[in-house]
């Protein structure tokens, strides 16, 4: 079946890795279905697999890819939950958790083996390339704000760094659930779309705010991690799912963070219960995914080198 894989690793030449072309077919394990693809989307996770983040070189060849939708052997059409080995199903009750493309191939192929249990029923409301957005950036941000962050209604929420998967995702889950929203970004385009979802308001990155906020969503990490600090009024909360940027900020402004007794909150993907949730969301209230562009599978790698540059506004799906 044709796939889009990691051949070797490179830290410092990601793309050099990928490769596109035949592989075996998934193989078929008790407590596991197979599900034809329609729809896969990229994240950062999927350039950090090719540096070899996560994925040692003894699991090669790894075909990418953590989200998809797609129809089981069954017929059903289904959203595939990739956190695998969470809860013990069609794995040892004791193999540590992993995403898709760490220990068991991913979706950018025809057709892709997972636990049973990992997959959701794909809301009629929902295309295939909306559903396939959501188990991994937008469940991320999901998590952030709905389970970890301790946000009402009317509060205050900074959204660092415009335009990516997890960032829009904010935006558009935020003013959904009745928060004021602010967004910064370097680059004015990405910042007045950002403004065209629903942000209030969008600032350069690192410009002053008006007024603190309640909470910080943080996925850049180490170019806004002392903003973010600084911008948090006292008790508020920062809540990291990532840093793009790099993990090592200049400062980690930890006298600021114990005098005015701040909350540092990591939050990593979330749980089927949780993607359940999205899911009805989406279906009954009308919000939708932002989609940056769809291409066949064939021309994954345009799709990386756009996600490596950084010039992306929402999310980049492929279809087999």
């Amino acid at each position: 079946m044709f796939a889009a894989y990691a051949a070797r690793i490179s830290p410092d030449d990601p793309l050099s890795a990928l490769e596109l072309g035949e592989l075996p077919e998934p193989e078929v394990r008790p407590g596991w279905s197979v599900v034809t693809v329609k729809a896969a989307t990229l994240n950062h996770h999927d350039l950090w697999s090719l540096r070899g983040v996560g994925l040692p070189a003894e699991r090669l060849p790894m075909i990418l890819g953590c989200d998809a939708s797609g129809v089981d052997e069954h017929g059903n059409e289904v959203v595939i939950h990739s956190v695998i080995g969470q809860s013990g199903h069609g794995v040892g009750p004791d193999e540590p958790r992993s995403i898709l493309t760490e220990r068991y191939r991913g979706t950018f192929a025809q057709r892709v083996a997972v636990p049973t249990w990992n997959l959701l029923p794909k809301p009629k409301e929902l295309s295939f390339e909306e559903a396939a957005c959501l188990p991994t950036a937008w469940l991320t941000a999901y998590r952030m704000l709905f389970t970890n962050a301790g946000v009402k209604p009317g509060d205050t929420v900074l959204v660092q760094g415009a335009g990516g998967g997890v960032s829009t995702a904010l935006v558009v889950l935020a003013k959904a659930a009745g928060l004021r929203v602010w967004v910064t970004g370097r680059d004015e385009a990405k910042r007045a779309r950002a403004v065209e979802l629903g942000a209030d308001a969008a600032f350069e990155s690192g410009a002053r705010l008006p007024e603190r906020v309640d909470a910080v969503m943080e996925t850049v990490g180490a170019a806004t991690w002392s903003h973010s600090v600084k911008s948090l009024r006292p008790g508020g909360t920062i809540v990291i799912s990532g840093a793009t940027s790099g993990p090592s900020p200049k400062a980690a402004e930890l006298n600021r963070i114990f005098f005015l007794e701040l909350k540092v909150v990591g939050s990593t993907m979330g749980s089927k219960e949780e993607l359940a949730g999205l899911l009805a969301l989406c279906a009954n209230s009308g919000v939708r995914p932002v989609i940056d562009s769809v291409r066949p599978l064939a021309e994954a790698r345009s799709a990386f080198e756009q996600l490596e540059r950084g010039q992306v506004f929402g999310k980049l799906v492929l279809t087999p």
